[in-house]
């Protein structure tokens, strides 16, 4: 539906100029996003370079690139909630451009940092920074487009999420080949600078125009709640036992801090977060499904970069490359994702795109060390093409539920069920990883040494490396690895899969379906009911 410009400014109070820039306004969003994105895929790619010794790394340890990666998730999931808020409530704008400013700052001491310690520490700054910059592009989007022209906007938005998960590896490979190891951090400075200025000139500011009494308890519980709770899951994922106590007790007690939070919400007269809104199934069936696909998909990319360096030998870059497929299937079908859902219903198309991650996910129990490069490409494609038709739809049925003055707190719930779904992917699914290799191992590494023979047992990696040093007796043992990984990953896609299917549930449930013609569709908020009555929904969007 085309609303009139004059009936735009009455409805909405935005500026026509703001109206007619709005394109140029995403490509400055979707710039912010994927160099954050972008920045995790990178350091992937450096770990074994970052744990040389001086001057190829800083001898990190394999506990200490752990946190490097942790450090930066531990922080922006704890902070992605409030950050959504406090952009309600200040303005996006001055949210965005402060955490840009944070990431970049953080980007360009890390780089220079010359312990683990360092990097380690300069990594949370970036993930303090990140946490802003997130959910404020999301919101940002939601208060320059109409409603009618939010689903493309957010396809677009969601295509550069793939796209940065892509480019990362091959970007990271590049630079690793050319330069030292600060590189793949330093890059982020011209890019932030950039960013910032074109911030400043296109960018409106907007916020909720009545944001009420804040709510600081509803935040500290928040905060501390996501934060004990993605501590456990990571530490569960580092030791690979849930069972564990210093696992157990902070997920239990993350767990309680949140339900206190949901209790307090309940009851407070300005709560921070309006948890009615997951009474609401296309609410609460949109974020799970968030939760569940990135749960599948985080421990699948965990274990496929294993697959692709180090039982077919191929470089981060290669690695990367083929990665493209996934990426290129994103870019092209999430904008194009709201044709499908007009036509079939949003309970559809995410049910299809789901089942599709699901047999992308199933295909790697198929996988040997000898499949065709082909096959490879064809099924990131086919995951990035079902990707593009959940994302799209489930983000939209997030933020359209909500008001558009609420939409930096939508935003942030959005992101908030991604990375903790990811985070626990990984721990999880890594952890299944690890038990099956380790038994499939076990009875190859009788004829070393007992030390040695603990180490070689922990990882693939460790096991080759083993290997490698017994020089020509060592080949039976790097057969052995490859067929106990090949192993422990066609059980963990196979709950990759399962996890899939269990998501595809879930929508096929609860998403709702195609609304009759002329209808709106369930779940559709009060500001969408006043552009089709034409009462005014006012949001306050200003020119800087």
């Amino acid at each position: 539906m085309s609303i009139p410009s004059g009936a735009r400014t009455a409805l909405f109070q935005v500026p026509e100029a703001v109206h007619r820039r709005r394109w140029a306004i995403l490509a400055v969003l979707m710039f912010s996003l994927l160099i954050v994105v972008l920045d995790n895929s990178i350091l992937n790619v450096a770990v074994k370079t970052i744990a040389s010794p001086a001057p190829t790394g800083i001898g990190a340890t394999q506990s200490e690139l752990e946190w490097a990666i942790n450090s930066y998730t531990l922080v922006f999931a704890g902070l992605l909630f409030t950050a959504g808020l406090l952009g309600d409530r200040v303005g996006r704008k001055k949210v965005l451009l402060f955490g840009i400013l944070v990431f970049g700052v953080g980007s360009a001491l890390a780089a220079l940092s010359g312990s683990p310690g360092e990097l380690i520490t300069w990594r949370a700054v970036m993930g303090f920074g990140a946490a802003f910059v997130m959910p404020a592009t999301l919101a940002v989007l939601m208060n320059v487009f109409e409603r009618d022209e939010q689903p493309k906007a957010i396809g677009i938005w969601a295509g550069s999420v793939g796209l940065g998960i892509a480019i990362g590896p091959i970007t990271g490979g590049l630079l690793l080949e050319h330069f030292w190891w600060g590189s793949i951090f330093l890059v982020n400075v011209p890019v932030v600078v950039v960013a910032l200025i074109a911030m400043v000139l296109l960018v409106p500011d907007s916020k909720d125009p009545k944001p009420g009494r804040t709510d600081p308890l509803g935040v500290l519980l928040s905060v501390v709640g996501l934060v004990l709770l993605v501590y456990g899951i990571i530490r569960g994922g580092e030791l690979g036992d849930f069972t564990d106590a210093a696992v157990l007790l902070p997920i239990v007690g993350g767990l309680a801090v949140l339900a206190a939070f949901v209790w307090h919400e309940r009851r407070s007269s300005h709560p921070a977060l309006d948890v009615t809104y997951f009474r609401q199934p296309p609410f609460a069936a949109a974020v799970a499904a968030i939760a569940l696909i990135f749960f599948a998909l985080m421990g699948v990319t965990f274990f496929s970069a294993f697959y692709m360096q180090s039982v077919r030998g191929w470089t981060a870059l290669q690695a990367g490359l083929l990665i493209l497929p996934l990426a290129a299937a994103q870019m092209v079908f999430a904008p194009r994702a709201r044709l499908v859902v007009d036509r079939f219903g949003a309970r559809a198309v995410c049910t299809v795109g789901l089942l599709m991650v699901a047999c992308g996910l199933a295909a790697f129990a198929l996988f040997d060390a000898t499949t065709p490069v082909w096959v490879l490409c064809v099924l990131f494609f086919v995951q990035g093409t079902g990707m593009a038709h959940v994302m799209t739809p489930v983000t939209v049925s997030v933020m359209q539920t909500l008001p558009r003055e609420r939409a930096g707190s939508g935003s942030a719930v959005n992101n908030t069920f991604r990375q903790v779904g990811g985070a626990l992917g990984i721990a999880v699914l890594g952890s299944v990883l690890s038990t099956v290799y380790r038994g499939g191992i076990e009875g190859h590494l009788d004829v070393l040494p007992a030390g040695a023979r603990d180490v070689a047992g922990e990882s693939i990696e460790a096991t080759l490396a083993v290997a490698e040093r017994m020089g020509p007796a060592g080949a039976p043992l790097v057969t052995a690895a490859h067929d106990a990984f090949l192993d422990a990953m066609h059980i963990t896609a196979l709950c990759s899969a399962g996890i899939a299917l269990v998501g595809a549930l879930v929508v096929a449930l609860f998403l709702p379906g195609r609304a009759p013609v002329g209808r709106a569709p369930r779940g559709a908020d009060e500001e969408g009911a006043s552009v089709r009555t034409g009462r005014g929904a006012p949001v306050t969007v200003t020119e800087d």
